[in-house]
């Protein structure tokens, strides 16, 4: 297939992009770089072995996109968007308008177009407030954030464009916790700032970027107190994605699906792997509780397997590992 990237330089953009050229797809990315580098893509195309082009392009810059897209493609991945919760809170505005409105402005510039094909980045934010794991599709969807509000309204945006037109046959990925990197070491997770979350916090630290970590409560009724979370390999994300492509014939309309690994793991079992990973301790420190945090939360991944064929292949320890490896490998990312 021939396939548009949205938000290619990213951490998942950029893995996902090396597994569609992997599997003889041909690939046309973009991104804004307002939280990414385009050194990502040129790693991409050494490890793929295969050239691929990068635009640069905002999704709200609906005109040049519309044009983009008339060169003819199959099938559109679209993950561009702004991801930070905490930012989100203290810039919904903001969030609404790249998130919601630049999605909307790439709906209709693939309308014009006459491109119907559609995975989408969703999130189980859009799961709110999870009592009970695991979590299924099924599950009463609810925002907590701005950020997952974004996820929760462009999600019925999908639904009611593909109810009106029954052309349109989209994938809502809806993942839990992206972690890892290449095994290579060559792309890997490159966050602008202060982390927001665990894995690339504890691999600065580790690196010496950060002094600690701090482990938010661990009074939680979980086996060690500390919270648990469903991680995932970023490769086993960006498989997910290129199985996601193969079967959107087989979508009816719009249609959620999980990927996770369906088991979670606690925030000290994280800090234990990812210390063995680095052959050293990793100082943290036991906070309070943070408010609107779950205790526990992970993925029914079922229907994955099921409709998509797919499921994940590598566990915390090499997650643990390949993260190491491109931590120690770009102590500063990808230098920018």
């Amino acid at each position: 297939m021939k396939v548009l990237v949205t938000g290619a330089s990213g951490y998942i953009g950029s893995h996902t992009c090396l597994e569609l050229l992997k599997a003889g797809h041909d690939v046309v990315g973009f991104d804004n770089f307002s939280n990414s580098s385009p050194k990502s893509i040129e790693r991409v195309r050494e490890l793929a072995g295969k050239d691929m082009r990068l635009e640069t392009l905002d999704l709200r810059e609906t005109e040049k996109l519309t044009a983009l897209l008339k060169e003819g493609f199959d099938a559109v991945v679209h993950f561009a968007a702004l991801k930070a919760v905490g930012e989100s809170v203290e810039k919904p505005k903001l969030y609404m308008e790249n998130n919601v409105g630049g999605t909307a402005s790439l709906l209709g510039a693939m309308e014009i177009a006459g491109c119907s094909r559609l995975v989408f980045s969703s999130s189980c934010t859009v799961y709110g407030a999870v009592e009970k794991s695991p979590v299924g599709e099924r599950h009463p969807r609810a925002a907590v954030n701005p950020y997952g509000q974004t996820k929760l309204d462009i999600e019925d945006m999908c639904y009611e464009l593909a109810s009106e037109d029954k052309s349109w046959k989209i994938a809502l990925l809806r993942y839990f916790n992206p972690v890892g990197a290449h095994e290579s070491g060559r792309i890997g997770e490159d966050p602008k700032g202060i982390p927001n979350n665990l894995m690339p916090y504890v691999m600065q630290t580790a690196v010496g970027r950060r002094e600690f970590v701090n482990v938010w409560g661990d009074d939680y009724p979980t086996p060690d107190g500390t919270g648990v979370r469903d991680y995932i390999h970023v490769v086993d994300l960006a498989l997910g994605h290129v199985a996601a492509l193969s079967k959107l014939e087989e979508f009816q309309g719009a249609q959620a699906v999980n990927l996770g690994a369906g088991r979670g793991y606690s925030v000290l079992e994280v800090i234990a792997a990812a210390a063995k990973a680095a052959g050293k301790p990793i100082p943290h420190k036991i906070m309070p509780r943070r408010a609107g945090d779950a205790a526990a939360i992970w993925a029914d991944a079922s229907l994955a397997k099921k409709k998509l064929g797919w499921e994940t292949k590598r566990g915390l320890d090499e997650m643990c590992a390949d993260h190491w490896r491109w931590q120690k490998d770009n102590p500063e990312g990808y230098g920018e």
